[in-house]
């Protein structure tokens, strides 16, 4: 298996990241998500959404594929997704500490994501907050983690 490199986005990424973000969404979120909200997320969505915001993004590579991204802004990231056919590959793990390095301190999850939560507080973000807010137009529970703050 070849190593995971990361490298910063550029604008030909949108469509690679968008596929990433997509897939990662609708897999990891469809027994939190409504099939009504979940559908706000097409991949369309997250195509426009990298076709403009790439500069806050780090693509992690493997085998010249892009195989998952970080996303972070204002010290918090925003998203961090692993394609899911190269999870638990220590893609995430490396993205997060890119994050981390470059000074992110907080970040946000479902409350009900507890393979993320449980990701997070393996490498020792703390759980600071619960919340809830609409997203895709319903209510959700969340939590927000910090880090080193």
């Amino acid at each position: 298996m070849s190593e995971v490199s990361l490298r910063p986005a550029t604008a030909a990424d949108a469509e690679p990241l968008a596929r990433v973000a997509h897939d990662s969404f609708h897999l990891a979120f469809a027994g939190i998500m409504s099939p009504a909200a979940l559908a706000q997320r097409p991949f369309a969505f997250f195509v426009e959404r990298f076709g403009v915001q790439w500069p806050h993004v780090v693509v992690a590579e493997r085998a010249g594929r892009v195989v998952g991204f970080s996303m972070v802004r204002d010290r918090h990231i925003d998203m961090l997704f692993v394609d899911p056919g190269a999870q638990a590959r220590g893609i995430g793990k490396a993205l997060l500490a890119d994050a981390e390095s470059g000074g992110a301190i907080t970040l946000e999850c479902f409350q009900d994501n507890s393979q993320a939560r449980d990701f997070y507080e393996k490498y020792g973000w703390k759980l600071t907050k619960s919340l809830r807010r609409a997203f895709c137009g319903e209510d959700y529970d969340f939590v927000l983690y910090a880090k080193g703050a």
